[in-house]
């Protein structure tokens, strides 16, 4: 599901305020082919539900399983997916690309 950036941010307001636990992944870098630019958002709540797009594809719910654990220790991860990394095939990213996710807590 996409969000504009202002929707995205204020859902991570909103559900954080409604006590749910709510982790921020953002693309932090690019290289080659990526499906969404850096900067771009995707919020996520301790349940699995989310807003926004860091990718597309099956790579939004890799990051989703990530930003739970995220939600549950407090520590932020850097995800990397691109196509030298057996990863990429798996969670669907073909595009020729690198991307990097920077995930953390909402708080």
């Amino acid at each position: 599901m996409l969000g504009r950036d202002k929707d995205i941010l204020k859902a991570a307001e909103d559900w954080s305020k409604e006590g749910r636990g709510v982790a921020l992944a953002t693309v932090v870098e690019t290289w080659g082919s990526a499906p969404r630019p850096v900067g771009s958002n995707l919020v996520i709540d301790s349940a699995g539900n989310f807003l926004g797009s860091v990718s597309g594809g099956c790579v939004e719910g890799a990051v989703v399983t990530e930003a739970i654990d995220v939600i549950d220790s407090g520590k932020p991860k850097t995800l990397e997916f691109g196509v030298a990394d057996e990863t990429a095939w798996k969670v669907g990213l073909s595009c020729g690309g690198t991307i990097r996710v920077y995930v953390e807590k909402v708080s």
